[in-house]
């Protein structure tokens, strides 16, 4: 019988319980718990009787070396939670970190860990010893609590708002990125990137197009001075006056292609160049993106290989788009693309991973 013809009592009861079932989705799918997530990276000191305590990363904002203010610095942000307080790396992750060292091997490469992690208890993890046989490898933690002490985003930080975030591991490595960037100058690379060629001759201030409307955030440079400062401030201050939790790209590509939309007075990649933006690059697709997130694949069927090695050729970065790929496994040894990169670009993690990369 349609919902119409039934008596008026069943017509209510069933409003009713859809009103009710609604209201439920609605809180399971909008809560966020904010004590377990503000939890994992609260610094956990050790009792000082076992003596694998008390042996987390160093602070960046007190370690040896710092940052350098010349801006030959390479960042890495993992934003994960950490329940147990040790140092984890994927295999992809560390490919990408590793390449990053071998393609510049003059520069400083950080990784900075959101939670405060270490090696408690000594894990064998030989994915990690490869990476750390790099000597311009540092891995460091980022203290949340003092990170943006003295900038733009210390009040907001203060707030928790991140924390709230449903894309909260997301906009917290958007949000560290800009932070990064503005404090220290450099360049920012995602996580799943492998690195093919040195970043030396590229001129300071630049990113890459993701497409002819968006700016992409998985690469960027900003010299510590100038123009450069001034474009991190600017990002900065865009991502303090729009960030939305609920928007899983607003806070990401949207802050650096807004504004770069305003700086070079255009709404087009293909326009944003060196002369239109007062020293500032913006890369076409090929440089960093040349395989669209669409056509992802190409990175693990071996029917793809030349193709997709063809198309990478030029490529100074090559950006594997984890949030599609990740469920995708890569034999060692098999002629996949991604597999054949790794072996090239970050041979020690590709040699040291097991059987599956």
């Amino acid at each position: 019988m349609s919902f119409w013809l039934q008596p008026k009592r069943y017509r209510r009861r069933i409003a009713i319980g859809l009103l009710i079932l609604a209201s439920v989705i609605y809180v399971v799918y909008s809560y966020v718990p904010d004590a377990p997530i503000h939890n994992c990276f609260q610094i956990v000191h050790g009792t000082g009787d076992d003596p694998d305590d008390n042996k987390l990363l160093n602070d960046v904002q007190q370690s040896t070396p710092q940052p350098t203010d010349d801006g030959r610095n390479v960042f890495f942000h993992e934003t994960s939670c950490s329940r147990d307080g040790i140092v984890r790396l994927n295999a992809r992750q560390a490919c990408a970190v590793e390449s990053a060292a071998r393609a510049n091997p003059d520069w400083s490469i950080y990784v900075l860990f959101a939670a405060p992690v270490g090696f408690r208890n000594q894990t064998e993890q030989p994915i990690l010893d490869a990476l750390l046989s790099y000597r311009n490898v540092h891995l460091r933690f980022v203290n949340l609590t003092t990170y943006a002490n003295g900038t733009p985003l210390e009040e907001w930080m203060e707030s928790g708002e991140i924390f709230r975030s449903l894309y909260m591991n997301s906009h917290l490595s958007d949000v560290m990125r800009y932070l990064t960037l503005y404090k220290y100058g450099g360049t920012y690379l995602d996580l799943d990137v492998i690195v093919q060629q040195s970043f030396e001759k590229l001129e300071p201030n630049y990113a890459g197009a993701e497409s002819v409307r968006w700016v992409a955030a998985g690469v960027m440079n900003f010299d510590p001075k100038g123009q450069g400062h001034e474009l991190a401030e600017m990002c900065v201050r865009d991502l303090l006056a729009n960030f939305n939790g609920k928007d899983w790209g607003n806070n990401g590509p949207g802050v650096v292609t807004r504004v770069l939309q305003k700086y070079c007075h255009t709404r087009s990649t293909v326009h944003m160049t060196r002369e239109r933006c007062r020293h500032f690059t913006v890369y076409p697709i090929e440089t960093f993106y040349a395989i669209q997130y669409e056509d992802f694949k190409q990175f693990f069927e071996e029917q793809y290989l030349e193709q997709a090695l063809v198309t990478l050729n030029h490529s100074i970065v090559v950006h594997v788009w984890n949030k599609f790929s990740k469920s995708h496994p890569v034999r060692v040894g098999s002629r996949v693309a991604y597999g054949v990169l790794a072996d090239k670009y970050c041979p020690k993690v590709y040699g040291s991973c097991g059987t599956v990369f």
